[in-house]
């Protein structure tokens, strides 16, 4: 079973199950969870994190429902590859619309594309 490493914030707009599910998900998304990894058991991963069964329950019922992982009764929760090319696509298309709003600054401020190239090689390389 793969180690998880789950952060909930206490202070986030966020809900703890949608915390939670955001996590797993992006887990899935950069391959530290792959396809047909077993999920925690519903107790020993909300024992793990402190949260409520029901919590976890929910985290797992949505993320079944929305194709990420698959539930066998008295198997456990499997990882599933299914939405992972839908999720990255959302994730671009999140990047992307903060890039246009970047290339719009930059040209209100004059900054040519070869200046914004150079700052985003500096920065993309930079441990952020």
């Amino acid at each position: 079973m793969p180690f998880m490493k789950i952060l909930i914030s206490n202070v986030s707009d966020k809900p703890l199950y949608q915390q939670i599910k955001d996590q797993i998900k992006d887990s899935i998304l950069i391959g530290d969870l792959n396809e047909g990894d077993l999920l925690p058991s519903i107790r020993s991963f909300a024992n793990d994190i402190k949260v409520s069964v029901l919590t976890i329950r929910r985290v797992y019922d949505e993320l079944e429902q929305e194709g990420f992982v698959t539930s066998q009764v008295g198997v456990g929760t499997f990882v599933s590859a299914g939405n992972v090319e839908l999720l990255r696509d959302a994730k671009r298309h999140l990047v992307e619309n903060k890039m246009h709003d970047l290339i719009q600054t930059a040209k209100s401020l004059k900054i040519s594309k070869e200046e914004l190239r150079e700052m985003m090689d500096i920065l993309f390389e930079e441990d952020l």
